[in-house]
């Protein structure tokens, strides 16, 4: 039995799709406009790695996990880790970031209004970071090798990719969520960043989750980043390849439609609150 779309339904999805490109141009035109901003993006990474070359003078190489039978070391190890956590801090912020530089310019009921819908709003804010997160990573992991002498399985590059792509909708979905609080409470950088950081750190980003306190180790392996990280570092780090990457995309998969539906439920009765109190338009 196949399923007919309306055709005024598709030419709206299609109206919807082409104005992707234009918020794609806008934010590239932004970051390369402010030069310093963009480059400090990088100095930022190789400070991060810098500091965790130290670090890992300290860590006991046995408690770094093996991937595949391949011994990791811990550079390689985090490496895996700032790449995935970096991409998950930029979208998280982004989407929270276009509600809130709205609210404070005060043009966030007017956008609302326009014919676009408020997904596309949300998926052309990150139309930008997704296609710059892969060769940000990319380059990320060429400079860790050079710099460092770290080894990485180049042909897991592909599979961490499709990893980086299950991850979106999730992370899109907390953002949406994040948004909602930023509607009703006006303000909501400081918890929003305290929440990557506790998600970041308890997934195992850059220590074993095994190092963690025992009460909060079964709670880190419940978290997607987690998962994420483990089929990534098997992929870069033991060479597990594709196998590896399709159970990890499918449970990925699950979770962001659920992050996803929370999301749009709590921004939908975030706006008709604020609208019913008339403080829509306040920050």
């Amino acid at each position: 039995m196949s399923v007919t779309v309306p055709a005024d339904r598709a030419s709206a999805f299609r109206v919807e799709i082409r104005k992707l490109p234009a918020f794609f141009r806008r934010d590239f035109l932004v970051a390369w406009s402010y030069r310093l901003s963009f480059f400090s993006d990088w100095i930022g990474l190789l400070v991060q790695v810098v500091i965790f070359s130290f670090v890992g003078k300290l860590v006991n190489p046995a408690k770094i996990p093996s991937f595949a039978g391949q011994q990791a070391t811990y550079m390689e190890f985090v490496a895996v880790g700032i790449a995935l956590s970096s991409f998950m801090g930029i979208a998280l912020g982004r989407v929270y970031a276009v509600v809130r530089q709205e609210q404070v310019q005060g043009t966030l009921e007017s956008l609302l209004l326009t014919p676009t819908a408020f997904t596309t709003i949300q998926m052309g804010s990150v139309a930008y970071d997704m296609a710059y997160v892969p060769v940000r990573t990319t380059l990320f992991f060429a400079m860790t090798t050079l710099l460092f002498g770290t080894h990485f399985y180049w042909s897991g590059l592909l599979p961490t990719f499709a990893i980086l792509a299950g991850l979106i909708p999730f992370v899109w979905g907390l953002g949406i969520l994040a948004a909602s609080y930023t509607v009703t409470f006006k303000q909501g950088t400081g918890v929003v960043g305290l929440f990557t950081t506790i998600l970041t750190v308890g997934s195992g980003s850059y220590f074993p989750v095994t190092v963690l306190p025992s009460w909060s180790q079964g709670l880190a392996k419940l978290s997607p980043l987690t998962l994420a990280l483990n089929a990534a570092r098997g992929a870069m780090l033991g060479g597990t390849g594709w196998d590896g990457v399709w159970p990890a995309v499918a449970i990925l998969a699950g979770c962001a439609s659920v992050t996803l539906t929370g999301g749009m439920i709590a921004f939908r009765a975030a706006l008709a609150r604020e609208r019913r109190r008339g403080s829509l338009g306040l920050y």
